[in-house]
């Protein structure tokens, strides 16, 4: 199946200056060898077609790296986290998963430690009370662990925050331990059926949970925080790109990824396909925590997560930027990579890059502002 086509910006709605203005941003953030963001691409999506990709930078952190390759992968982090729900969800459609339903109903050991009364939608939306690693994350790391060893960590060893449902904190172990659901019920690896089931079926052949079967030579090599420095487990690993972390172990280019927007975009069909059903899709993406009778009202109005999307959080700093309406909906990754889609202007934006998230915040919704404002 052929990927979006490109198309003029005139012809999709997009401001041709404002959109050079936002090229231009990154790049003067990706020039010269101490350039704050080593590699970085670009991709706007509307009325079906897309401008971009464009490629700016080096293919790695490294000061005499080469220049990013037009067919770079990308480590997307987190942004794999509402590509696995995607995948929960239909078993949700095909009648073999409740979100209503406590956790123990599928995985029996996560009563562990009182984590009995948690649902299946307290993973979904991070009121699990879950931690977001594992408190010997780092020594599993350092050691190879499989990632089996990461998923008996999260079902029998975590000990929860706060009871589910009463207090929100962003867990990666929730999205795993539904990751695992979907293994025990369909019998696949998540990887596996994610391959079989979306991957496959959207023409998203440079798409993987890990880096098993790509072209490892693609790619882009990102920064990594301290303490993954002088070890051979952080980011750019072989052991981290070939674990395929449900939470944060996905690789994709823009175009790929630009499928999967469209589909989300187009109520869950694509290319005469249907994978979701319209009223997943609106579940999904809009706010469900309002629905959760016992989590306070302070909690709910500085949160707004679907099912695996989380919301734009406008005036934070988590934000996306400042020119995004309520609808819009996404999510980024620690490695530098930001995800949007905005239903009421049928849009999408893709930034993906090589730089670590935390220290460039403010370059990101600044991006995101200049982008945003292209579309007319």
């Amino acid at each position: 199946m052929a990927g979006l086509p490109r198309g003029k910006p005139e012809e999709m709605g997009i401001d041709a200056g404002r959109l050079q203005t936002a090229h231009d941003l990154l790049r003067g953030w990706t020039a010269g060898p101490d350039a704050p963001v080593p590699g970085g691409a670009i991709l706007l999506g509307r009325a079906g077609k897309v401008s971009g990709p464009e490629f700016f930078g080096r293919q790695g952190p490294e000061a005499d790296a080469p220049p990013i390759r037009q067919d770079g992968l990308f480590l997307l982090a987190s942004i794999a986290k509402p590509v696995t729900y995607t995948a929960a969800m239909l078993l949700v459609e095909r009648g073999l998963l409740n979100l209503s339903d406590r956790v123990t109903r599928y995985v029996p050991g996560f009563a562990a430690h009182h984590k009995e009364d948690t649902r299946v939608l307290h993973l979904f939306t991070h009121t699990s009370g879950l931690p977001d690693m594992l408190p010997n994350n780092a020594q599993l790391r350092r050691r190879h662990a499989p990632l089996e060893e990461f998923i008996t960590g999260a079902i029998h060893d975590t000990v929860p925050l706060f009871p589910p449902g009463t207090d929100l904190k962003y867990q990666s172990m929730g999205t795993l331990v539904v990751a695992d659901i979907v293994r025990r019920i369909t019998g696949r690896p998540i990887a596996e059926f994610l391959k079989a089931e979306i991957f496959d079926p959207l023409g998203m052949n440079s798409t993987g949970l890990g880096s098993a079967g790509l072209d490892e030579q693609r790619i882009v090599r990102v920064e990594e925080p301290e303490y993954q420095r002088g070890g051979d487990f952080g980011w750019n690993s072989t052991y981290w790109r070939q674990l395929g972390a449900p939470w944060g172990g996905l690789f994709s280019t823009p175009a790929d990824l630009a499928v999967f927007c469209q589909m989300i975009l187009d109520q869950g069909q694509y290319g005469g396909r249907r994978l979701l059903s319209p009223i997943t899709v609106e579940r999904m993406t809009t706010n469900r925590l309002d629905e959760l009778p016992w989590l306070p009202e302070v909690v709910r109005r500085a949160n707004r997560w679907g099912l695996g999307w989380r919301l734009n959080p406008w005036g934070t700093g988590d934000s996306w930027g400042d020119l995004l309406g309520p609808r819009v909906f996404g999510h980024v990754g620690a490695t530098g990579t930001m995800l949007w889609i905005d239903p009421e202007r049928q849009a999408f934006l893709i930034i993906l890059t090589s730089a670590i998230r935390d220290k460039n915040r403010w370059r990101f919704a600044q991006l995101s502002n200049a982008l945003s404002a292209a579309i007319v």
